[in-house]
């Protein structure tokens, strides 16, 4: 189903179109109007990220709604999109004008259609410019590096144009602060087994005079980070368990020479490496234990999330 023949039938839903920016008073503008043309009974929300420019003014022209959020980071921002715009339906893009508006028909549809949570739009792009091959790389890298560790579902795992359903945006906790928001939003739909699904969608190159204000080198370490700290939060044991093998392997490399001689001897002739190598083991097996012990943990708070989660009606169209 083409955006242009979707049958907008979809008058008792709340769609909302929530598009946050920081300095994009060049763009921001094209890309208000273009929603209104794509999704005419959406509102539009503009969440102004403290910007230095004319954006929030733009926005407001545009005949958007504009919220001003004065604490910094894309996901400070996405926090306060998802706690003060009510609606069934979520469309999120980013201020930019390098994502298709009149594909969002086709985002919200097949949420709607598919009862699904989240929708990823996947860049798809010919232009060098666009999409440049660092952060290509880089996506590729971190994609396949939360999909080891969290399941594989997503190509794009740092697009910025998505739609989601109520009960994503109010069970989404939202603790990262910048650019990385990207891989949380994705390891809550993994973790919390949501269905999802992406929708290729056409990504284009900033107007002139707008300027990317993403880092390859420095938001990049951000996002490993990120995933680190997720890997510690949602796979506690996995983590801790990396720990405990290297002490515990360390420990085992370090007693066998020691081993031997004792066998041969009955002297444990470096009494120092025999101290560090029990005291490797037991830092081993504190680490196996507070890996057991918050797996444990982490059980409950997912069946709490759940609970939550379940809680908020499903999405769908209007009679089903």
């Amino acid at each position: 189903m083409s955006a242009s023949n979707w049958p907008m039938n979809t008058s008792s839903l709340q769609i909302a179109v929530v598009i946050p920016c920081y300095n994009e008073a060049v763009a921001i503008g094209r890309v208000v109007e273009g929603f209104r043309k794509s999704l005419p009974q959406a509102a539009i929300h503009v969440f102004d990220n403290d910007s230095t420019d004319d954006t929030a003014a733009e926005a407001q022209r545009s005949g958007a709604i504009v919220h001003r959020v004065a604490l910094r980071g894309k996901g400070n921002v996405v926090r306060r999109m998802f706690a003060d715009v009510e609606a069934d339906v979520y469309v999120m893009v980013d201020g930019d004008d390098t994502y298709d508006a009149s594909a969002a028909p086709l985002l919200v549809a097949k949420l709607l259609d598919e009862r699904l949570d989240m929708v990823v739009g996947r860049r798809v792009t010919e232009q060098t410019a666009a999409y440049r091959a660092g952060h290509r790389t880089g996506n590729v890298m971190l994609t396949k590096a939360t999909a080891l560790v969290f399941g594989n579902a997503f190509d794009d795992l740092l697009s910025g144009y998505r739609a989601f359903s109520r009960r994503f945006a109010k069970s989404f906790p939202a603790h990262s602060a910048g650019f990385e928001i990207e891989t949380e939003l994705a390891v809550h739909a993994l973790g919390m087994r949501m269905p999802v699904a992406e929708v290729p969608t056409a990504y284009g190159a900033r107007p002139e005079g707008s300027h990317s204000k993403l880092s390859t080198y420095r938001d990049g370490l951000r996002i490993l980070t990120t995933i680190g700290r997720l890997v510690k939060s949602e796979r506690p044991l996995a983590f801790f368990s990396v720990g405990f093998a290297l002490f515990f392997l360390l420990a085992v490399a370090l007693a066998t020479p020691l081993l031997f001689v004792y066998l041969e001897t009955g002297l444990v002739p470096r009494l120092p490496t025999a101290v560090l190598c029990a005291a490797l083991v037991l830092l081993a097996f504190i680490l196996l234990g507070c890996g057991l012990i918050l797996d444990t943990v982490t059980r409950g708070r997912w069946e709490a999330k759940r609970m939550a989660y379940l809680a908020i009606g499903g999405p769908g169209r209007p009679g089903q």
